[in-house]
């Protein structure tokens, strides 16, 4: 069974994506746990420490106010005096029984402070009541001893109780600062060990990731490795093949021109013998005669042309150009079209590989315009320098879609094949009903003195 890569990649993305999610939601839901409860520790102190300094200030202006009733030495005021007093007992009361409320708030609640402080309150304004019954005189007497041994023992009592709250407020803030603390490093190591657990696992992913694409990089270079031998085996071949046939073109031209061609000049040798030799009178051995020579010459003609067909003597003989006109002649003459052939710069020293290429790719070219283009006239243009040569074949044709033509056969692509085999290139372009352009260009080596010695000795 083969491995697939991307399920794998796809479950580790996904696992890691939906540890990310979770982290973040589980970090976000702790962090605002401990934010809140920050703020409510905050807020719970703040509201006991402001009861507090309420309670005192309360406590000391009552004080204030019993001392400033005992200095008034008018009874008629003694009814304002005590609402007003009755009004600071209730603040304080109300106060005191808030504060009972906010300790029960706590984690751990300690009522007997606050059931204190609520005692002596009662304890202190009680001590207050006999005062609006005293006479003047009273007031006058007794005042400093009351406010000595009544008044003030309970108030400190009171002061003190509130102390004792405060001390234990504080140190309930403190206690629960340290359990926020507690549960601040719990949060933080939790926020480190998915951040642990979230890179191992984005490294695993990584490594399998990297790994896997690193076999598929290595089996794709092999695979490519074999496609290029395999294609470089075709080119190849394809170039042999070429070669092959341009040989074998090459020694059936010859040996019709040489052999075929010699046997049949010897028979109309022959065949001149034997009019000469014939009677006077014999018309029908004359008749018979002249329709054989007739038919040697037209067997003659054909295998000149056939020679010709399959590798002109005279590309070999006397260079590109003289083939190339010839084969303009031929084409025109056969077809009747109007071919033009345009020469620039020297192509006479060029070696056999060139010379055979240009002029099979010019030969294909007019073969296409003519057969399947139905071209009216065609244009070639040859330039040729040092290091380089481009031929240009321009026809009128029909055209045909570039990009939907076959690579089968010989035709174009033999032409890019012998072009590529020189490392040149082959550029074709064309549209329906706009016509064709064939476009090469080879590089030029240049002959060394021994192949123009082999040239000019044949």
């Amino acid at each position: 069974m083969r491995f697939r890569t991307w399920p794998v990649a796809a479950l580790g993305l996904g696992g890691l994506l939906v540890l990310v999610f979770v982290s973040v939601l589980t970090t976000s839901r702790k962090a605002q746990e401990i934010y809140t409860q920050l703020d409510q520790l905050d807020t719970h102190h703040r509201n006991v420490d402001a009861k507090l300094r309420r309670l005192r200030a309360d406590v000391h202006l009552s004080g204030i106010f019993v001392r400033d009733y005992l200095l008034d030495s008018e009874k008629q005021k003694a009814p304002e005096f005590l609402e007003e007093l009755n009004e600071f007992r209730s603040k304080t009361l109300a106060t005191a029984s808030e504060l009972a409320t906010l300790a029960r708030g706590d984690d751990e609640p300690n009522d007997e402070p606050f059931l204190s402080l609520q005692e002596k309150l009662e304890e202190y304004w009680q001590a207050f009541e006999p005062l609006f019954d005293w006479t003047p005189a009273e007031k006058q007497n007794l005042s400093a001893v009351f406010l000595r041994r009544q008044v003030l023992p309970r108030r400190e009592a009171v002061l003190d109780i509130a102390s004792q709250i405060e001390k234990l407020n504080n140190a309930n803030l403190e206690a629960q600062r340290v359990e926020v603390d507690r549960r601040y490093a719990a949060f933080r190591n939790d926020l480190n060990r998915l951040l642990w657990r979230t890179l191992l696992l984005g490294l695993v992913v990584a490594i399998v990731a990297v790994f896997r694409l690193r076999v598929l990089e290595r089996r794709s270079e092999t695979q490519r490795e074999v496609a290029e031998d395999a294609e470089r085996l075709m080119r190849h071949l394809s170039q042999q093949l070429v070669a092959t046939q341009e040989d074998e073109r090459k020694k059936l031209s010859r040996e019709l021109h040489d052999h075929v061609g010699q046997l049949l000049t010897a028979l109309r040798l022959e065949l001149g013998r034997i009019d000469r030799l014939r009677e006077a009178g014999d018309k029908a051995l004359a008749g018979a005669v002249g329709e054989c020579r007739q038919l040697v010459d037209n067997l003659v003609r054909v295998v000149r042309d056939l020679a010709l067909g399959l590798r002109p003597t005279m590309l070999d003989d006397f260079g590109l150009q003289p083939a190339l006109e010839w084969l303009v002649r031929d084409v025109s003459r056969r077809s009747l079209i109007s071919v033009d052939l345009t020469v620039h710069g020297s192509i006479d020293e060029l070696d056999e590989q060139v010379r055979t290429c240009v002029y099979r790719a010019v030969q294909e070219a007019l073969t296409n315009a003519v057969r399947h283009a139905h071209a009216e006239t065609i244009e070639i243009a040859i330039a040729g320098t040092p290091t380089a040569l481009t031929v240009s074949i321009v026809d009128d044709g029909a055209g045909f879609d570039p990009s939907a033509r076959q690579h089968g056969g010989l035709g174009l692509r033999g032409i890019e094949e012998r072009v590529k085999e020189l490392h040149g290139t082959v550029t074709v372009h064309s549209a329906r009903d706009a016509g064709t352009t064939v476009k090469l260009s080879l590089p030029i080596r240049p002959i060394v003195t021994e192949e123009r010695l082999a040239r000019a000795a044949g």
